[in-house]
């Protein structure tokens, strides 16, 4: 099953049900299960199809907002942005203000790899 049909929850997962849903959107939009313009289903009818709270359904999509994957337009509903890799210009961004703040902190190439590596030790 493609599409937002295919999520599912697992509760015994130590990953918040918000989360599970947050990460299973941004994989169909990579994946191409979700197009651009596509519109998801309403909180209520996600949470209710999906067994969780609507609050939490609506976590996860405000989260999803936040990251430009989704954009809420009101009472028309939420829709998918954009497809392929969403998440991957905010990643580069945050790399490129890394480099920048270490640079500034008077650390080379060689140093800004090394707290790199560290960081994903």
């Amino acid at each position: 099953m493609t599409g937002i049909g295919s999520i599912t929850i697992d509760h015994d997962s130590p990953t918040a049900p918000f989360e599970q849903v947050r990460l299973q959107i941004i994989a169909l939009v990579r994946d191409g299960g979700l197009i651009a313009g596509q519109k998801l289903p309403a909180v209520r009818e996600l949470a209710h199809t999906l067994g969780i709270a609507a609050n939490t359904a609506a976590r996860s999509y405000r989260e999803l907002e936040a990251a430009g994957v989704v954009e809420t337009r009101g009472r028309k509903g939420t829709f998918v942005v954009g497809t392929g890799d969403v998440t991957r210009r905010s990643a580069e961004l945050a790399a490129v203000e890394f480099v920048r703040t270490v640079r500034a902190l008077g650390f080379d190439d060689a140093a800004i790899r090394g707290v790199f590596e560290s960081a994903l030790g």
